[in-house]
């Protein structure tokens, strides 16, 4: 969890998201994210303002959290605002298809940072972690933390999300080929430490003899690892999470989870800004395709000391 003063930054970016002194010379780029309670999109946001503020735009940072009213209404003032560019990352798949296109109607390029809409051909760029890469990874190392034989429950993520489905179906891909795995529950948990935390309760009780957890996200693999601490079955039940996040680091290093999958979240947020600024000057990307993934790493006990800060991994 944060500490207090980055508490205090947080609340003061979610709060006062668009309060814009004087645009600089470059103009304004708008920045939303989902929620920056979550360290994975608070990076998001800090690592695209910054990157915006090097380039000589003014950058603000808002939040939708996961609706997508307050998402159209955050996409309205960044209008009003003349944003030169907005970033993205998209409260849902198809919801947020209008959001996109209110402001690419308006004249604003839209580039949408870890994750989708179903609709291509809007936003000047998609910049999304490989998600089936990652999960295929994180799945492996799951079943070489664990007996290949006996039960297991999954902690899904929000199913308004296409990365939801995309690592578990990529978890499924590989732990059918173990015919002695069985899953015995899945419960979604929509990304939320509090609720990874109950619902692994719940399914702790309707199934006491699982050897093993595997989560969408880091904080639902945390919140998963509360409860099993509070119940005392810890070291005989494995978790897995997805993210890379600080926390999770320092679990891997307190032998509490299993890996983290390092979504390279630093490197895509940046990126998808050089993409707007480089738009914004010449009118393209300099991008092959729309949709551009970036591969993830795992990180495990092995090369935890490689964590040199909030998810980044030196090579």
């Amino acid at each position: 969890m944060f500490k207090k003063g980055m508490r205090l930054l947080v609340a003061a970016v979610a709060v006062t998201p668009l309060l814009i002194g004087s645009a600089s010379a470059a103009g304004l780029i708008s920045i939303i994210v989902t929620d920056p309670a979550n360290p994975y999109w608070f990076t998001e946001g800090e690592v695209a303002k910054k990157t915006a503020e090097q380039l000589g735009y003014t950058a603000s940072v808002a939040a939708h959290k996961g609706d997508t009213n307050t998402e159209s209404t955050l996409i309205d003032t960044a209008i009003t605002n003349k944003s030169a560019a907005i970033i993205l990352d998209p409260a849902n798949a198809d919801g947020s298809v209008g959001a996109v296109k209110k402001a690419v109607d308006a004249g604003i390029p839209v580039f949408l940072v870890n994750a989708e809409i179903n609709k291509e051909g809007l936003a000047k760029a998609q910049l999304v972690s490989n998600n089936a890469q990652g999960a295929a990874v994180g799945a492996e190392q799951w079943v070489n933390s664990i007996a290949k034989s006996g039960k297991y429950v999954e902690l899904f993520g929000n199913p308004a999300d296409n990365n939801a489905a995309t690592r578990s179906n990529g978890y499924e891909t590989v732990l059918t080929q173990y015919p002695d795995l069985t899953k015995s529950a899945q419960e979604v948990a929509n990304w939320d430490r509090a609720q990874g935390y109950q619902k692994m309760q719940s399914m702790l009780q309707a199934h006491p003899d699982i050897i093993g957890v595997i989560s969408g996200n880091d904080e639902m693999a945390l919140g998963a690892v509360a409860a099993l601490k509070e119940a005392g079955k810890l070291s005989k039940v494995k978790v897995g999470g997805f993210d890379g996040s600080p926390d999770a680091v320092a679990a891997i290093k307190a032998g509490e989870l299993q890996y983290t999958v390092l979504q390279p979240v630093a490197v895509f947020s940046k990126e998808a800004v050089v993409q707007a600024d480089t738009f914004i000057k010449t009118g393209k990307t300099g991008a092959a395709t729309e949709k551009q993934l970036f591969d993830c790493v795992l990180i495990t006990k092995d090369n935890v000391d490689k964590y040199v800060s909030a998810f980044t991994l030196a090579k």
